[in-house]
């Protein structure tokens, strides 16, 4: 009888932490300092977003002609996750920046000349079940970030070519 308490007891305390869903990190702690390191260097720092987004999309290209299995469905499914917030994250780094009239053209052209091959990778992902809305989510955000970027790259042209003297600067101060 005690021996099935016990057992009762040990399995209500398991599964909370078996349902504890583990939360995915796209970038190892390295990556995340790195980051971090850059925060007061918009052009630096989106540089940094654009490498690590470019190694996790060639990561999905390799995956891409492996024999369909389970694991490879989900470590697909889980670099797509990756790419993703990766993606939005640049995204929401990229409005700050605008916001505050950073010049970060440098860093927009780059970005913007990397975005389409991202997108070509994922475009060449046939879908499976496993990551299909993965995959179409990644699409989905990579399209919107170099809309983005195209975008910005022209208001920031035109803002930088009527107020020369911020050009350069990490902030425009106000006036």
């Amino acid at each position: 009888m005690r021996f099935l308490a016990a057992s009762l007891a040990f399995l209500c305390l398991a599964t909370p932490i078996c349902a504890q869903k583990e939360k995915r990190e796209p970038l190892t702690e390295a990556e995340v300092d790195k980051i971090r390191d850059a925060g007061s260097a918009p052009d630096e720092r989106i540089d940094l977003y654009t490498k690590f987004i470019g190694e996790h999309a060639e990561v999905i290209k390799g995956l891409t002609n492996r024999a369909k299995s389970a694991a490879r469905a989900d470590r697909l499914n889980g670099e797509l996750q990756d790419l993703t917030a990766l993606m939005d994250e640049l995204g929401a780094n990229l409005d700050e920046y605008s916001d505050r009239h950073a010049d970060i053209r440098k860093s927009l052209k780059s970005l913007s000349e990397a975005t389409p091959h991202w997108l070509n990778i994922l475009r060449a992902l046939a879908g499976e079940p496993g990551f299909d809305l993965s995959r179409k989510e990644s699409i989905e955000s990579g399209e919107e970030l170099a809309d983005q970027a195209k975008r910005l790259l022209v208001e920031q042209t035109d803002y930088f070519r009527l107020h020369k003297d911020e050009e350069g600067q990490e902030r425009a101060e106000p006036k």
